[in-house]
This record gives structure tokens, C-alpha cells and sequence, in this order.
């Protein structure tokens, strides 16, 4: 690194507030690829600056409603119940750029260089799911905004912005664990309204949560042996204070046990 550029560097902080002040979709797409492509090229000091915002900016669409006020989707095997549910796909993407980028330059300061690595790269990752979904949106007609959508993941990013460990046993451990039990069926479903390629995209962002899913676990049992916690016992404790919902079979236990999460961790908490 050139010595005299060095005060012009910017932080990987920076780079992640960047992304999470970007409003709208493409803004936003254009800002987490840049952040972390600069990233894994060293272009971006290991340093945390700059604080995170409470919130992240949001397009003036789609428009947000409280969970219990969103329309029934149906089954998706109509052209419009498909549409319906690609959407509400595309915006849990949309939302998961944002986490991703929160938790690197929120908590990255207080782990190995590693964990931002790992963000980073997931941020880089739910950035593609979304332009993928959009991009099938508009080959339907359709287009992320068109329908209503629910602001419900941001609320665990609110809950646990205090603490890395409830963050990662929320967010990766148990919203994006919920991805890898849904998402079979809900491909079938495509597969099955011959819908080939919805399906295909939804088989590439099932196999990268698979990954999200184990770097989420892997830094949370680490950060438990630094400091003492039992990692299933600490997790089950996170969870019930800090998540809302419940914990419903069916698991996807073979893909969970995959990314490190076994049912040491979920069964004890799981509600029929």
C-alpha cells in the first residue's frame, strides 16, 4: 500500500455503512458488490470508525406492512402466486444484504479478521440472490416493489444489535436455519409449476445458505469457548430472549447438520 495514499483509504466500516445508507435495490446491489470486491482486494482498512445507523435506508417500495396485514400468497402454482412468492423471496434477500454488512462493520471490531471475511463475502452473496430474483421478477412482468412486503428480519437485527453473540444466534442460527428447511419444498413447488429456472436460482441460494449457516455457527461456538459459555446451552438462552417466534418442525436436520447446527442446539427449544 502506497504510504502516501494511506489517510485516503477508506474502512471496511465505511464500505459497510455505505451499503446500508444505500435506499434503492440497484444502489444498494452496486454498493455491497463494490464493498466487497474492495475488500477481498485489500483495498479497505480493518479498521471500525464509523458507526452503524439503527436503520438502513429503504426504496420507497415495496411498500412495508406489519406481518399479521400482508396478503395470503396461496400455494404459487398460478403465474401470479409465484410471482407473489419470488417477491417475498427477493425481499428477505434484499433485507439479508443489509445483516450481512451490519454484523461486519457492526461486530467486527470485536473478532478475528476472519469474521469479516465470512460477512463480507454472505453480503456479496445475498447482493446476487436478490439481482437474481429481481432480474426473474421482471422476466414475469413483475419487479421487486410491485407488492407489499414485511420489515420483520431488520426487527432481530434491532434486537440483537447490542450483542454479536445474540446477533449470530438469531440471524445465521435460527432466520437463515429456517431458509435451509423451507427452501426444498418451496423448489419442488417451482419444479412442479414447471418452473425450472425460479427453481434453479432457489437450489444456488439454498447451497450458499448451507455456507452462511456455518459461518454463523462456527463464530458463535468460537466466541462461546473464549468466553466459557456451553455453545447449545448459551444458544438456547439467546434465543428465547431475544427471538419472537417459535422453533416448528420440519427441520431440515441433514442440512443443518451440515452447516454445524445439530439438534443438540434446536430440539430442546422446538414447539409441534
Amino acid at each position: 500500500m502506497d504510504q502516501g495514499n494511506a489517510g485516503a483509504v477508506r474502512s471496511v466500516a465505511e464500505a459497510c455503512r455505505a451499503v446500508l445508507a444505500a435506499a434503492a435495490p440497484a444502489d444498494k446491489v452496486k454498493a455491497a458488490r463494490a464493498a466487497a470486491r474492495d475488500w477481498r482486494l485489500g483495498r479497505l482498512a480493518f479498521a471500525f470508525d464509523v458507526t452503524m445507523p439503527d436503520r438502513p435506508a429503504r426504496p420507497d417500495k415495496p411498500e412495508l406492512l406489519p406481518p399479521n396485514r400482508m396478503p395470503k400468497r396461496g400455494k404459487g402454482g398460478s403465474e401470479r402466486g409465484r410471482i407473489a412468492l419470488i417477491h417475498a423471496l427477493a425481499h428477505i434477500e434484499f433485507a439479508a444484504i443489509d445483516l450481512a454488512f451490519d454484523a461486519a462493520g457492526r461486530f467486527g471490531g470485536q473478532f478475528p479478521r476472519g469474521f469479516t471475511d465470512d460477512w463480507m463475502q454472505v453480503g456479496a452473496d445475498e447482493a446476487m440472490h436478490f439481482a437474481l430474483l429481481d432480474r426473474r421478477l421482471r422476466k414475469l412482468g413483475s419487479q421487486y416493489g410491485a407488492l407489499p412486503a414485511h420489515d420483520g428480519l431488520w426487527d432481530a437485527a434491532a434486537e440483537t444489535a447490542h450483542d454479536p453473540l445474540a446477533r449470530l444466534a438469531v440471524v445465521p442460527m435460527v432466520l437463515e436455519a429456517r431458509g435451509l428447511d423451507v427452501t426444498p419444498a418451496t423448489i419442488e413447488r417451482f419444479l412442479a409449476a414447471d418452473d425450472a429456472v425460479t427453481a434453479r436460482i432457489l437450489t444456488r441460494i439454498l447451497n450458499d445458505e448451507v455456507r452462511h449457516v456455518r459461518a454463523g455457527t462456527r463464530w458463535f461456538e468460537s466466541a462461546c469457548r473464549e468466553q466459557g459459555f456451553v455453545p447449545e446451552t448459551a444458544w438456547q438462552a439467546l434465543v428465547t430472549r431475544h427471538f419472537r417466534g417459535l422453533l416448528k418442525p420440519p427441520f431440515n436436520d441433514s442440512a443443518r447438520d451440515s452447516a454445524g447446527l445439530s439438534r443438540d442446539y434446536y430440539q430442546p427449544l422446538a414447539v409441534d
